[in-house]
């Protein structure tokens, strides 16, 4: 892969993280915080557990893709979104640090970008490539909060189409 066409993807997923990110704000902002512990199920994660997972890893994928290294330490996490008290605070911290990090994907050389990486011995390309996988796995986690949603006596927001609780708003 050329370093042109590592900036070329990037730009196209920096555009396509601007109006992801909007949607992960609708979701989080509609976890209820005071009953941000439900879960399904024991093997589910709460509410609580997937919104700052979803805020932390967003971040995270996009600071190994520009760092051209995926080194995933849980006390980083941990620490990343230990100040974090209420669903509110999520948000704000989401708000605040997402967009950065689309900033800092524009911002990042073609060349970092087209380095080869290794995905946790799962799979090697240039760091570019694990965008896709970003997306995804942001978008995985995000449908199972959305699932938990109504049981927690919240709204459903609209994000690819209108939902039982609000009309498609558009993107």
């Amino acid at each position: 892969m050329t370093a042109d066409h590592a900036k070329a993807i990037a730009d196209y997923f920096a555009a396509m993280f601007d109006r992801e990110g909007a949607n992960t704000v609708r979701v989080l902002r509609a976890v209820p915080d005071d009953r941000r512990d439900y879960k399904p199920d024991d093997k589910s994660r709460t509410a609580w557990e997937l919104a700052t997972h979803i805020a932390g890893s967003d971040l995270w994928f996009l600071d190994s893709v520009c760092d051209a290294s995926f080194v995933y330490d849980p006390d980083v996490e941990n620490k990343r979104t230990a100040g974090l008290n209420t669903i509110d605070d999520v948000v704000e911290f989401y708000k605040r640090e997402f967009p950065k990090r689309i900033q800092r994907l524009r911002a990042t050389p073609g060349e970092q970008l087209a380095k080869e990486v290794d995905f946790f011995g799962t799979s090697k390309g240039p760091s570019i490539e694990f965008l896709g996988l970003a997306n995804n796995h942001c978008i995985h986690h995000r449908g199972q909060l959305m699932a938990y949603l109504r049981a927690m006596g919240s709204r459903v927001p609209s994000i690819y189409g209108g939902s039982a609780d609000e009309p498609f708003q558009g993107t």
